[in-house]
């Protein structure tokens, strides 16, 4: 069984635009969201021990309809805790998982590196599995999507 999975992409922009992205309010609302879903920041301690918070709400007719579909709330507010920081180099945070029906609320680790490369920065996303192949692949998925949005908020902003 793989005990982390890596997601990958580079981008044409600074480590510290991404990191700009990454830590502050504003940078997280403009692309943490899967497609068809928001993200509104109400609380952000960048700190290891500090916590994110955060609504994420359904936006997107498929979204709301599969949200429906499996019984969740088209609203869950999100906290993670920050374990460890590295300027422009290292975020690392536990996501508290309390919105699958029918489990135990629990942890899951994140730790996102960003390394200089000859472009502009290498960003690989290390995530442990979920508690099944099911919810591992919604949030693969759901990963991927956001680094793509992440890409596309890189692009659209005229900075590198």
């Amino acid at each position: 069984m793989t005990t982390t999975i890596d997601i990958e992409r580079i981008y044409n922009a600074a480590p510290e635009r991404i990191w700009d992205l990454w830590t502050t309010a504003a940078g997280i609302e403009s692309w943490w969201a899967p497609d068809g879903f928001e993200v509104r920041v109400d609380e952000l301690d960048l700190r290891p021990g500090g916590e994110l918070r955060y609504v994420m709400t359904a936006t997107g007719p498929d979204q709301v309809a599969f949200m429906n579909s499996v019984g969740l709330p088209l609203s869950t507010s999100s906290r993670k805790y920050f374990t460890a920081i590295e300027n422009e180099a290292l975020l690392a945070y536990d996501t508290v998982v309390d919105f699958v029906p029918g489990r135990a609320e629990y942890r899951h680790r994140t730790t996102v590196t960003l390394t200089p490369f000859s472009s502009g920065t290498r960003v690989v996303m290390t995530i442990e599995p979920m508690h099944d192949d099911e919810w591992t692949e919604r949030i693969v998925a759901g990963r991927g999507n956001e680094l793509d949005n992440l890409g596309v908020a890189l692009s659209s902003d005229g900075r590198v």
